[in-house]
């Protein structure tokens, strides 16, 4: 199966255009004021027209309420809901429900005690996106160029689509997609000059390091 990739946090016409040009499955807009990354609806919905056909947009929310995540679809169309905070799983299984959208739940890790609540979120959820935990004084909760132990991904077999995230970069990304087997990654902070500015190069640099992943993994 190919490597998919999520370019999250994406701001800019030009990068949303730039990374679906070179591959991105997915793109994510950050619906989280407190992050440098954050686009309010308005925006976001003239973003979400450089987006092509054939690539799906995600939104980004934090322990959002019913009223703010039913303004933000009023405003913007979006195919998949990614819960980035605390919510519970009946919590994830009620924003399906209400949104019609399929639900992305992510979950932080830290040590292997981190994923024992996985098997709830697997029924609640159509995808699981695998973080690192933020620092203890941060704002938000992604982002942070933080990876965990990849390690603690080894074997994983959920029967449903997860992705990889935290700390993910050109450098680093044969390694961690060796490790965990993801079949999706997701890429904030590794592709940018600045939080919240995403820089072209790195953004070339991510995917031919991705396609040299796929080339190696060819019969």
């Amino acid at each position: 199966m190919a490597l998919k990739v999520k370019v999250c946090g994406l701001k800019e016409p030009a990068r949303i255009e730039q990374a679906a040009a070179l591959g991105a499955a997915y793109v994510g807009l950050v619906f989280y004021p407190p992050s440098p990354r954050y686009v309010d609806p308005a925006r976001a919905r003239e973003l979400v027209l450089h987006v092509p056909a054939g690539v799906e947009t995600v939104g980004v929310l934090v322990d959002a309420t019913d009223a703010e995540i039913d303004a933000i679809l009023q405003t913007v169309p979006l195919d998949i809901l990614q819960l980035h905070g605390y919510e519970t799983p009946e919590r994830v299984e009620a924003i399906a429900l209400r949104s019609g959208c399929r639900v992305m739940k992510a979950i932080r890790v830290e040590e292997a005690a981190d994923l024992e609540q996985v098997p709830a979120y697997i029924e609640a959820a159509d995808m699981i996106l695998f973080d690192a935990k933020p620092p203890r004084d941060a704002g938000w909760p992604g982002g942070h160029g933080l990876p965990f132990d990849w390690r603690l991904l080894r074997g994983l077999g959920l029967g449903k689509p997860w992705a990889l995230a935290g700390g993910l970069h050109a450098g680093n990304l044969e390694t961690a997609v060796t490790l965990t087997g993801a079949p999706i990654i997701d890429v904030s902070s590794g592709v940018e000059a600045k939080p919240g500015v995403k820089d072209p190069e790195k953004l070339e640099a991510f995917f031919a390091a991705v396609r040299r992943i796929a080339d190696r993994a060819a019969p």
